[in-house]
């Protein structure tokens, strides 16, 4: 019996993950229905898809590398100058999981990431609309 993979492992490591942030941020960028998590960026967002990409490989069973390089993964605090409702929380899931459509994630892992990336965004929520 093998060992489940975890959800870096089914994206490809370092690298696929590396193509979903790169194409999350993509989707960010020209999605009509990005519009207000857009204007949250600057307009060179490759400071945040780097920490995003950190933050991720270790959250999705991959190194720790957003822990070693800040020793917190609090992403509270990072996000707390932002007006982050409703709409903004379904924008940015909106854009996640369009990338995860757009790399051709596994429905396996997509199905994996579901709800917990449901849980990650609505935990920054710090509003309602």
């Amino acid at each position: 019996m093998s060992e489940q993979q975890t959800p870096y492992e089914l994206l490809g490591g370092a690298e696929g993950l590396r193509a979903l942030v790169d194409q999350f941020y993509t989707n960010v960028a020209s999605c009509s229905e990005a519009e207000d998590i857009r204007r949250m960026h600057k307009a060179d967002m490759s400071e945040v898809a780097q920490k995003l990409f950190e933050y991720l490989s270790g959250w999705l069973g991959g190194p720790g590398l957003y822990m070693e390089r800040y020793g917190t993964v609090c992403i509270t605090k990072p996000h707390a100058p932002f007006a982050i409702g409703v709409a903004a929380r379904d924008q940015w899931i909106f854009c996640f999981r369009k990338a995860l459509d757009d790399v051709g994630a596994s429905e396996e892992v997509k199905v994996m990431l579901h709800e917990p990336i449901h849980r990650i965004a609505d935990f920054l929520r710090n509003r309602e609309d």
